[in-house]
């Protein structure tokens, strides 16, 4: 078992490495003639401004709650819905050849090969408890590649985000900073956070989840986005997540790429299109824990 165990890592760092040197090479912005990279980061920003005010009027206020979910508790609100139909409305004035993909309204087909993925609220649960452990996830795709993505928490004023080549963020009326991930080649040095086990499908989902709790120093649940984007400023190590959407990770991608960290599948392949995935600020980190993943 050991040795099988060995092999299925070694197979799996080999993928993570080229899908983590692929993903750098791709995540670059692509300069197109006719719509260069700060003018779609431009109408990204424009985009967070819009939405940030349908959301805000909402936010800690008693609305109505519906549940998506035949299963188990997937809410969703007037908010989400007033955000992405305005980010749509906005996006087909502007840019009526791109795509968009929303979690409340399905994709929208365009000619272009930019294609908008959008979460007006991702961690709706955090939002309707009033919690602002949650964010409006924009990012943009040319083709399979992310190319640029937006993190913007209202409520606190933070918005992170991803410029050429490096990321950002910056506090209400305040100016941009660069963040970077920070050093933590060990698992037994990292913090850690993800959704509670309760959460995570009986088996491997929870075997993970457990191996992984108990090889690093501290362990906290919740935070969605959020974490992600403080992943991405190098005040939390890891975050490992299951049976996430596209529209979870599309904008979080370049950000923490940008910053230095990277993010992949469990199995090391690309977390374009969600899935089970894991992002680390430290690659030497990132090969520990799909080590420890590809065991449990």
């Amino acid at each position: 078992m050991q040795h099988q165990a060995e092999q299925v890592y070694r197979k799996t760092a080999k993928q993570m490495s080229q899908a983590s040197e692929t993903s750098r090479v791709n995540s670059k912005p692509k300069a197109r003639d006719d719509v260069p990279f700060s003018e779609l980061l431009s109408f990204a920003h424009d985009l967070a401004n819009l939405s940030e005010t349908s959301v805000l009027k909402y936010f800690r206020k008693h609305t109505a709650v519906e549940n998506k979910s035949q299963r188990g508790f997937d809410p969703v609100t007037e908010a989400d819905k007033a955000a992405e139909r305005i980010i749509a409305k906005t996006l087909k004035s502007r840019f009526p050849d791109h795509s968009l993909t929303g979690e409340e309204f399905g994709h929208v087909n365009g000619s272009s090969p930019y294609r908008w993925v959008i979460d007006p609220i991702d961690a709706a649960r955090a939002f309707i408890m009033g919690s602002p452990l949650w964010g409006t996830l924009i990012g943009l795709l040319d083709g399979d590649t992310p190319v640029l993505g937006l993190m913007n928490q209202p409520f606190t004023g933070e918005r992170y985000w991803a410029g050429e080549k490096a990321s950002y963020m910056r506090l209400r009326d305040g100016k941009p900073q660069r963040i970077r991930t920070r050093a933590c080649p060990r698992l037994a040095d990292a913090i850690l956070t993800t959704t509670h086990p309760d959460l995570f499908e009986r088996g491997h989902q929870q075997d993970v989840h457990k191996a992984l709790g108990r090889s690093v120093r501290m362990t906290r649940y919740g935070g969605d986005c959020y974490h992600f984007a403080l992943l991405a400023s190098g005040l939390i190590d890891a975050v490992f997540e299951a049976g996430v959407k596209s529209y979870d990770v599309v904008a979080l991608i370049p950000i923490i790429e940008r910053a230095g960290g990277c993010m992949t599948a469990w199995d090391g392949g690309r977390a374009i299109n969600g899935g089970n995935v894991i992002a680390t600020g430290d690659p030497r980190l990132h090969e520990a824990a799909l080590k420890l993943i590809s065991r449990a």
